[in-house]
């Protein structure tokens, strides 16, 4: 998608694409028959510039053909360059970071007021836990006791042009989110056994929202993206497009075969 539009997040999305399998085609109660069924759970996108494995994952599930996946970018095309309520299976329009998590407690929130049991997760990069709103977001969940709210953080330690660490060091990271009342896990992010025991765990607590860090890589499964600050936001030319699709080819030969 980002190779043909010659633009885009691959890395960041390709951090996040196990979490975001997971959620679809495991944990969410979802219709894409129906995108805006009140009892959906809802899931919230905030670093929404990984917006790619977001619309793979809601074509693949039958929000809208595959094939319009290649009309990523383009003028006119419902799948724009950051998520937008206009997709459908979209719940926010996003683009400017830390907003997402202030958006799911809302919406946690209207859950409870409508009495409606539905679930909301909501996915942040962990370079947007940089801004303040994103803790305000923290302290009025737990506040609250949303119980029914889950945040995954993609812990895959570049923002931008550069490490985290570079920037802000967000560590001790797990500490932060208990010191503000959540129910912590940390994992790794790219393991489906522990991102669905993960999620389980979240749903069984009762009184204070999860949290869940997943331990990833930037760019995963593709060699020259990995741990790449390039790839952030610089899509594959020809020759690496060519080269990644037959690296993730063989990665999913040997997953099919039971050896990955």
């Amino acid at each position: 998608m980002t190779a043909e539009a010659g633009s885009g997040h691959p890395g960041g999305s390709l951090s996040a694409c196990e979490i975001v399998t997971s959620l679809y085609f495991a944990l969410l109660r979802h219709n894409p028959q129906n995108p805006r069924w009140p009892e959906r759970d809802r899931f919230i996108l905030s670093k929404a510039h990984a917006c790619p494995i977001l619309y793979a994952a809601l074509a693949r599930a039958g929000y809208f053909p595959v094939e319009e996946l290649m009309t990523f970018r383009r003028i006119g095309s419902r799948l724009q360059g950051h998520a937008h309520i206009m997709t459908p299976g979209v719940e926010m329009s996003g683009g400017s970071l830390g907003q997402g998590l202030s958006f799911a407690v809302g919406t946690a929130l209207a859950g409870r007021l409508d009495r409606r049991d539905y679930r909301v997760y909501a996915l942040l990069g962990d370079g947007e836990c940089d801004e303040g709103q994103v803790w305000e977001a923290a302290m009025s969940a737990a506040h609250y006791k949303l119980d029914r709210l889950t945040a995954i953080v993609d812990r895959n330690r570049i923002q931008n042009d550069r490490f985290t660490s570079e920037v802000m060091e967000l560590e001790p990271l797990a500490d932060k989110w208990r010191a503000f009342g959540w129910h912590v896990q940390e994992i790794d992010g790219h393991s489906f056994p522990q991102i669905l025991r993960a999620f389980q765990t979240a749903g069984d607590i009762r009184g204070q929202p999860g949290v869940i860090i997943a331990h990833t890589v930037k760019g995963k499964g593709i060699s020259f993206m990995e741990n790449n600050v390039d790839f952030h936001g610089r899509a594959p030319n020809k020759e690496e497009l060519a080269q990644a699709l037959k690296e993730l080819g063989e990665a999913e030969r040997l997953f099919r075969e039971g050896h990955a």
